[in-house]
């Protein structure tokens, strides 16, 4: 007889608990406790230092590790596009590990590639492991919903703050909400990375209506904290996101639907948060204006909640007709066509000549005179003046020299100093497509390309799963990642772990989704194959001595054994290797930058211990020049000259450009009498750092005959380190 498939309602629609929903899928687990970690860095810098981010690389490696150990590696379930996304990622980055050989500052350039590794198992937590639309809603709406929850503490806890001008100036500096990130932009595009997916959850019918209100509301609320931080790239990037929404993730229609009460609710804040930056700029009712702005944005989001939530009610309790439901849509399509000629028509009026527009847009790029280059007027709207053409100027032409394997991960800050024409002293490219090229050349940027592509293809896949719940969560995941994406190609977001990593994740989320075949999570599309075939199961039942008269014959040849063993074996001692490798080179940086810090806070009242642990520091990451660098400046502020000369001296045997220990030297020697080898040292110190003011001045102090005063120089250092902080 044979063997016929039974088609049963798959579990993604039937009823059940969340536990079943685990049960399916246990890898969500570890995969929450990941996201409650992001939600960490979030809240914290964005997870930008270094020691905010190496333990969390251990964090993310011992979940993979549970996950392996209790759930399994189904490598060989893997979809090929994801194992080729895996296999590139993996690639690349072992790239950037082996740039530290060719970088001229290799500490920067392993602390480079180790948060690509982090990047890589956070991917790979997310990728690994096949998801059904249930469990990977809980983790997108978890992300989503925390991250909602951390914008309206940010948002009373500046209300709070308002009754303190002084207290205000710290969390929104210039009128731009900074807090929690510490950078205004990075401030913006973590909550901006949540927003896409609320806003596309928001419109999911097959989610209770009471959380699809709490989406929209969140929405509103997140778009509404992004303001606050007043950044223009995040302007530039919501045009090109609704754009990327509309051309290639389904259901248009009822993302406008949901457009339209949200972007109603952001348009009716907006000019009450939009007006706290200019008052605060100008010291004027600045408590009342954020205040003002507070209510504004809790009462939008409340009105919005309600507004999708109660539509989501109705929705869900009216059966339309065939023919009802085609009319409604034609009629919401035809108003979506209207509105897209009103906004154009808007935007026309109120930017005026588009040409000339894009003319003065291009002018205030390139001009060379940064943000002075906009001129007076609104932030947002007054121009593209930065120094961010000149960034990418010096970023292409590091390429150009070195197109092959790049300059070395996170190596751009000292070729800025040498070939750059601002004052700034960026550390990265602002742009994550020239950071790889720049820095992993060519090889880089295509294994980077190769497994973006790939990725993509796997959400692509996953887009066009039967399943309806998992189409609408691998749409919102997608739509996290490319904001990331978007605005992180004209900005330093690749650094900041708080938001690579959820970005990462949630482009794993996508891959997780895509269709596996029979024996993974998600089995079938539609439903569930089950063998009810009379003889298989009848030899199911009775097992291998079925009547004591017929046996299957199994190979049980201890050759056999003896090499499955020794594989496994194998398999576990190289992972375990490699498991420990990827411990060690995040413990190593991480624990040295802990004795670094903890050297600067103790050394006005125990120097000897400050310089012991900056001994152990030095040896914990052998190649940064950074505890010697810390030592040396110590040195200097008991005036013991021999010293200082020493540590910097240690400090340049490791990273021989380094303009600041250079310079250090140099100053002296001079005090010292030494004036040949200040002459020298000064002299490297203004070719690695031309436009350092500092520099030149000492190097013309000692070509005078004077003597270099290094206690005043240092003062100077530190007063121009401030004033560009």
């Amino acid at each position: 007889m044979s063997s016929t498939p039974v088609a049963i309602r798959p579990a993604d629609t039937a009823p059940g608990s969340l536990l079943d929903s685990l049960r399916r899928a246990p890898a969500t687990v570890p995969a929450l406790a990941a996201i409650a970690l992001f939600v960490v860095w979030l809240s914290s810098q964005a997870g930008y230092p270094l020691t905010h981010w190496a333990p969390g690389g251990l964090i993310v490696l011992a979940l993979l590790a549970i996950a392996i150990r209790f759930v399994g590696l189904p490598f060989a379930e893997l979809p090929t596009p994801v194992k080729v996304a895996l296999a590139c990622f993996a690639a690349y980055t072992a790239l950037s590990f082996c740039s530290i050989l060719w970088a001229a500052v290799p500490a920067d350039a392993w602390e480079g590639a180790n948060r690509t590794l982090l990047y890589l198992l956070v991917f790979a937590l997310f990728a690994l492991w096949p998801q059904h639309g249930r469990s990977a809603a809980l983790l997108l709406t978890v992300f989503v919903l925390a991250t909602a929850c951390l914008a309206l503490f940010v948002i009373l806890h500046a209300s709070h703050a308002a009754g303190s001008l002084s207290r205000l100036e710290i969390l929104l500096p210039g009128g731009r909400l900074t807090y929690p990130s510490g950078y205004a932009n990075a401030n913006a595009a973590q909550w901006l990375i949540a927003f896409w997916p609320a806003l596309l959850l928001a419109r999911e019918p097959r989610l209770s209506w009471a959380l699809r209100g709490l989406f929209a509301a969140g929405a509103v609320l997140l778009a509404e904290a992004a303001l606050l931080s007043v950044s223009r790239g995040a302007l530039y990037a919501t045009p090109i996101m609704v754009v990327l929404v509309f051309a290639f993730l389904p259901s248009r229609l009822r993302t406008f639907a949901l457009l339209v009460p949200i972007a109603a609710g952001i348009a009716a804040a907006a000019p009450s948060v939009l007006r706290v930056g200019e008052r605060i700029e100008h010291s004027q009712s600045a408590a009342a204006a954020v205040h003002s702005a507070v209510a504004a944005t809790l009462i939008a989001s409340v009105a919005v909640g309600l507004i999708v939530a109660a539509g989501a009610a109705i929705e869900g309790r009216i059966e339309l007709s065939q023919a009802s439901a085609t009319r409604a849509r034609r009629a919401l399509g035809g108003v979506a066509i209207a509105a897209l000629f009103v906004v154009l028509a808007g935007g026309l009026a109120a930017a005026g000549n588009p040409v000339n527009r894009a003319r003065h847009a291009w002018d205030t790029f390139k001009s060379g005179s940064g943000y002075a280059a906009n001129g007076a007027g609104n932030r947002l709207t007054s121009g593209f003046g930065s120094n961010r053409y000149d960034f990418y100027r010096v970023a292409l032409d590091e390429f150009l020299a070195h197109p092959v394997v790049g300059i070395g991960a996170d190596n751009f800050q000292q070729q800025y100093l040498a070939h750059g024409r601002s004052e700034e002293t960026p550390h990265y490219p602002h742009s994550v497509e020239l950071r790889t090229l720049t820095e992993t050349g060519l090889l880089g940027g295509l294994l980077a390309c190769v497994g973006l592509v790939a990725s993509l293809l796997a959400g692509w896949q996953a887009l066009r799963r039967a399943d309806p719940l998992g189409r609408a969560v691998a749409a919102a995941a997608l739509s996290g990642f490319a904001y990331w994406l978007v605005h992180g190609s004209f900005d330093w977001f690749f650094e900041f772990a708080g938001l690579g990593a959820p970005a990462f994740a949630m482009l794993g989320l996508s891959c997780a989704l895509a269709p596996r075949g029979v024996g993974a999570a998600d089995v079938l599309p539609g439903a569930v194959a089950l063998d009810v075939s009379s003889g298989a199961a009848a030899r199911a039942r009775a097992g291998p001595g079925f009547g004591g008269r017929s046996r299957e014959k199994v190979d049980v040849s201890s050759g056999a054994v003896a090499r499955a063993r020794v594989r496994r074996v194998g398999v576990i001692a190289g992972g375990s290797v490699l498991a420990l490798a990827i411990a060690a080179t995040f413990l190593a940086p991480w624990l040295s930058r802990l004795w670094v810090e903890s050297a600067a806070r103790i050394w006005p009242k125990a120097p000897a211990a400050a310089y012991a642990r900056l001994n152990d520091a030095a040896s914990l990451n052998p190649l940064s020049d950074e505890p010697y660098v810390v030592a040396g400046s110590i040195a200097l502020r008991f005036g013991d000259l021999t010293r200082a000369d020493h540590e910097f001296a240690l400090a340049l045997a490791r990273t021989p450009g380094d303009a600041y220990a250079t310079l250090e030297r140099g100053a002296v020697a001079s005090a010292q009498g030494r004036k040949a080898a200040a002459l020298v040292l000064l002299e490297e110190a203004v070719r690695l750092n031309p436009r350092d003011p500092l520099a030149r001045e000492a190097l013309a102090v000692v070509h005078r005959g004077e003597r270099i005063d290094v206690e005043a120089l240092n003062r100077s250092i530190l007063r121009k380190a401030r004033q560009l902080a």
